[in-house]
């Protein structure tokens, strides 16, 4: 698999990131900039995604990383910059999430 396939999927999920993020900062959508770095963000992570899939990646490895690589950070991102609380649940979440992408990667025909 080439380099160029995990690059853009490293940039899918940076760009859910951003736009994930951005949603939350809308306030529901009624925030016109963080409302369009919404927009933009999901298009240009959907658009990267499916650029890493016509590259090789398969497309649940792609989707099991991207999602599950996208949600660790967003949760990081809630509880660095929004002060979110972590439950002891939502710690164990995370864990099979991370859990869960490694026994996917690990038993894809992609290895």
């Amino acid at each position: 698999m080439s380099w160029q396939m995990w690059a853009l999927l490293l940039a899918a999920i940076a760009a859910e990131m951003v736009g994930t993020t951005a949603l939350r900062l809308s306030d529901g959508f009624s925030r016109l900039i963080p409302s369009v770095v919404v927009v933009i963000g999901y298009g240009a992570s959907f658009y990267l995604l499916a650029q890493a899939l016509k590259r090789g990646l398969e497309l649940g490895l792609g989707y099991a990383i991207w999602s599950g690589l996208g949600t660790v950070a967003i949760v990081a991102i809630g509880v660095l910059l929004f002060q979110e609380k972590l439950s002891l649940g939502a710690v164990a979440g995370i864990a099979l999430v991370i859990l869960g992408v490694v026994l996917i990667n690990m038993s894809s025909s992609a290895q």
